[in-house]
């Protein structure tokens, strides 16, 4: 298929390393009915802690709910995972891994395992097959419950990993938390960093370069970084994160991620045609801005949504209940495509 193109950063905008250059809503805009969106926003899912849009490498609008604003660290949940595969990307770039060869998972390592045959890639792609149950209501069993708050939260991704097949690998698509925790323990093995060492890698390689002060990273007993669900960050700075994949890894005209990487985030992944889920592509799910637009999600509604066409970066992040998680998911592609006229 064909990728919609990423666009560079106009020459006369300044990276937003230290500072985010500011720009106004385009004259074009339907103002009156975008303000009724965001009073909509802010009022009908629960609740909306953050908004903020850039649009052409400039912030032009930011919003905030009680309590909340330009310094208040949000939570990740599941934006975490995004942030995983960019620092897949960019030990894969250090020349460290292979994501088409066989992880490197210890509990796999038996001669005759299955599960031996799954790789980088078909974790990142949530298609290697491993049974886990992806539930959040503690009054059904859960294995993302248990393996961050109960049996498995000293070490989630010895919890993960020790599941057995349900599918072939390659043949299922199953998103997974315990999947990511699975990837963030290789990726510390093939550094041979955990904990503060692995933190460092983080900040120094990913965080550093884009101006983000504000990530706290949490990790279990192991030293493995939660990748599934915890880098609490602002809204400001989620939206460095966003512009760096709508950079294509370029920042500083600096190439920080490897050629293709962001390509290869946005590729569909093979979906089972009974599945319910959204389109999603390597640790990041596809379509929620519109066509060719890919977005890191997380539980409770929050967003980070890359818009290739619209060169725009959208940021939401509240406590929205499930039973409104479509409807807000809908509010957020009227808010993108009011941008498109």
């Amino acid at each position: 298929m064909t990728l919609t193109q990423l666009p560079a950063q106009a020459p006369d905008v300044s990276w937003p390393t230290q500072a985010w250059p500011e720009g106004d809503l385009p004259k074009g805009l339907d103002r009156t009915r975008f303000d009724a969106l965001m009073d909509k926003g802010f009022a009908d899912f629960g609740e909306t802690h953050a908004v903020v849009v850039v649009q052409g490498g400039r912030l032009i609008f930011e919003r905030y709910g009680p309590d909340h604003g330009p310094d208040k660290t949000c939570l990740s949940w599941s934006k975490a995972k995004s942030i995983t595969q960019a620092l897949a990307g960019l030990i894969v770039g250090d020349g460290k891994l292979d994501i088409f060869a066989p992880a490197d998972v210890p509990e796999w390592k038996t001669p005759g395992d299955p599960r031996g045959a799954i790789t980088l890639d078909l974790l990142l792609r949530m298609s290697s097959g491993l049974e886990f149950s992806e539930i959040y209501l503690p009054d059904q069993p859960s294995d993302t419950i248990a393996m961050l708050w109960g049996e498995g939260k000293d070490d989630a991704a010895h919890y993960a990993a020790d599941k057995p097949l349900a599918h072939p690998p390659g043949s299922f698509f199953s998103y997974s938390s315990g999947t990511t925790n699975i990837v963030a323990r290789t990726l510390s093995r093939a550094l041979g960093a955990y904990g503060p060492d692995f933190e460092a890698y983080m900040r120094t390689r990913l965080f550093e370069p884009l101006g983000m002060t504000s990530p706290i990273p949490k990790f279990d007993k192991a030293g493995t970084f939660l990748g599934s669900s915890f880098c609490f960050t602002t809204a400001r700075d989620f939206a460095r994160f966003g512009l760096l994949y709508l950079r294509d890894g370029v920042w500083e005209d600096r190439r920080l991620l490897p050629p293709g990487w962001v390509d290869y985030a946005r590729t569909p992944t093979f979906q089972q045609a009974d599945c319910t889920d959204d389109a999603y592509g390597a640790h990041w799910w596809l379509g929620l801005g519109g066509p060719g637009s890919f977005s890191a999600n997380g539980h409770e509604g929050q967003y980070t949504v890359c818009v290739p066409d619209l060169d725009m970066v959208f940021v939401r992040h509240g406590k929205t209940p499930a039973e409104r998680r479509d409807d807000l998911k809908a509010w957020v592609r009227e808010t993108i495509g009011l941008f498109r006229g």
